[in-house]
């Protein structure tokens, strides 16, 4: 921690300069309390009310000095690491919190996020990042530890930031346009009624993208093939199979997205549920493959993945496979996701 060294000056020379300790005011009969805490800013109106309590001297930390309040050092820190779609608070006790301008991907660089930490006298914290925020979310929050800090951490703070930037950002949504093909002959045929459609329109529209046509097929690879292709030439700009994505022989989707010519990033995810994900790319149109979990949980692979999708952000092989820290859904009897384990890394 910052060694703080006040000094002791004149009262009319301490405008501007900041207050060492509280200062109590008695008013018999009527109030003793402080009347200027410790941190204080003194202004011109200030000095007559600090001559009424008799003090002619008094203990300072002048800015000159090279150090820096607590409420401008967080106001420093909060400007320097934030990128798209965060507001930030009017400083309380020291601290100023991040808040979400509208809903979108909140991404967070751990490894700068610890390097600030590391600085002395600085806290930065943070909720997890790679989740939906909604507007108004508090995101984030910083401080110093004391008072004030030497100026030289902060400019030290600057720098990472700077190297990293941005530290906190919220990634808008893509407004896409979701095409969906549902296999299954039992569908197709109208033997059971399709229940994946309306469970899909709902949590893409929580995405802000829209469903543009469903189509049904039965379990056949060229026609699923073909209704790939045909909703990419409709303006698709994302497409999403449901329906035959395990390893049972007739369950065709997997290769279906295979022979569609897709480029695939993954079959397969250390995620429960949503084991049997697929994830692949034709040109710059993202396909994936759900398994029928999707439709049943509140949280599942679905959102772990199809957020960073969205927001145009790269989902490589390795990082579905670091899921399986925290991919792992305990079941619980009232789902409280997103406030959980499920997905936090």
């Amino acid at each position: 921690m910052a060694d703080i060294k006040y000094k002791s000056v004149p009262l009319n020379e301490a405008v501007g300069m900041m207050l060492g300790h509280d200062m109590t005011q008695i008013i018999p009969g009527e109030f003793k309390g402080p009347a200027f805490k410790k941190g204080h800013i003194i202004k011109e109106e200030d000095v007559a009310r600090l001559l009424d309590m008799g003090k002619m001297n008094i203990y300072v930390l002048d800015p000159r000095d090279g150090f820096i309040h607590e409420n401008e050092a967080a106001g420093r820190i909060a400007k320097a690491a934030s990128g798209r779609g965060i507001r930030h608070t009017e400083p309380v006790e020291g601290r100023i919190n991040f808040m979400s301008t509208g809903t979108g991907l909140l991404k967070v660089n751990k490894e700068a996020l610890l390097k600030i930490n590391l600085v002395e006298d600085i806290t930065f914290a943070t909720i997890h990042g790679n989740q939906i925020v909604k507007q108004d979310t508090a995101m984030a929050g910083t401080r110093i530890i004391p008072i004030a800090t030497h100026e030289k951490n902060i400019e030290a703070v600057e720098t990472i930031c700077r190297e990293h930037y941005p530290v906190i950002e919220v990634k808008p949504f893509r407004h896409l346009k979701v095409g969906v093909i549902t296999t299954g002959s039992e569908v197709f045929s109208g033997r059971i009624k399709d229940k994946f459609g309306p469970v899909l329109k709902d949590k893409f529209k929580k995405m802000e993208c829209e469903v543009i046509k469903q189509v049904f097929v039965s379990d056949d690879v060229e026609k699923t093939v073909a209704s790939i292709h045909e909703l990419i030439e409709e303006g698709a700009e994302l497409i999403a199979l449901t329906g035959g994505m395990s390893v049972d022989p007739d369950d065709q989707t997997p290769l279906s997205i295979r022979k569609s010519g897709a480029r695939v990033i993954t079959y397969g995810a250390p995620v429960y549920p949503g084991a049997m994900f697929m994830l692949a790319y034709i040109g710059n149109i993202p396909v994936v493959g759900l398994p029928g979990c999707v439709m049943y949980y509140r949280a599942s692979i679905f959102e772990l993945i199809l957020p960073l999708v969205i927001a145009d952000e790269p989902v490589t092989k390795e990082y579905i496979s670091s899921l399986g820290h925290g991919g792992f859904c305990s079941s619980c009897k009232e789902c409280r996701y997103p406030v959980c384990g499920f997905g936090k890394q």
